[in-house]
């Protein structure tokens, strides 16, 4: 049966998890000195993440870090974002990112699937790799989707759309359906959405980022309570 921590829940999850970290610095770094740590919350996607075309310290992981921060939470998010990224890109990478042992994970992926009209069974069995490498690694999961267009036909928007709520109930994950969640909910009142995004009206501005950060960041707060049991 799959499990959200995997079979070695008893063993303490974020002590397995700081173990492992304490290996991979004494490993990199050498030993450094004891005391408290942050959380490390790892944000893996695409462009989105990454901040594509703002200022570093405009871009989703620094506001969403800050935010996190100005709310009292002790956490560094890690910017895992890859502009151009596919779900494919994502699972040939998260055994890499995972190995940096954070103690909490951030999906947003499928963007790029979107735009190539990659199909959604594909799609689906690269985040479940990433889902199950997750699991494995006893890493609790955040995985934000994102609304199909029409353009591909019902079939299409239908399976791209239910992969992110199926696999989250199969995996145990937190679920965030839509990433864009305050710019999705603009344009569905057919309003303009240039307060909210840049020129090329695929990624958010400064503006459009911090409406984001406010609408996913209480689920990343859930997800920081998991990797503290």
């Amino acid at each position: 049966m799959r499990s959200r921590y995997g079979a070695a829940r008893g063993l303490g999850n974020r002590a397995g998890r700081a173990l492992r970290r304490a290996m991979a610095a004494l490993m990199l770094l050498g030993a450094a000195p004891a005391g408290a740590e942050p959380l490390v919350l790892t944000a893996m996607g695409d462009s989105l993440t990454q901040g594509y075309g703002l200022p570093a310290e405009q871009g989703f992981v620094p506001v969403l870090q800050d935010w996190l921060r100005n709310r009292g939470h002790d956490v560094r998010v890690i910017n895992a974002g890859v502009s151009g990224d596919t779900t494919a890109g994502g699972a040939a990478r998260i055994d890499w990112t995972l190995a940096e042992a954070p103690d909490a994970l951030i999906v947003a992926l499928g963007g790029n699937d979107l735009l190539r009209g990659i199909d959604p069974s594909t799609s689906r069995a690269n985040l479940e790799a990433i889902l199950s490498s997750a699991n494995k690694a006893q890493v609790p999961v955040l995985l934000a989707g994102l609304p199909a267009p029409g353009n591909y036909g019902p079939d299409f928007k239908r399976d791209f759309e239910a992969m992110y709520r199926e696999l989250a109930g199969e995996w145990g994950a937190l679920l965030h359906p839509d990433f864009l969640g305050p710019i999705s909910d603009k344009a569905s009142q057919g309003l303009s959405l240039s307060d909210l995004m840049q020129d090329d009206r695929i990624h958010p501005n400064a503006e459009g980022v911090r409406q984001i950060v406010e609408g996913i960041g209480p689920q990343v707060e859930q997800l920081l309570a998991q990797a503290e049991e």
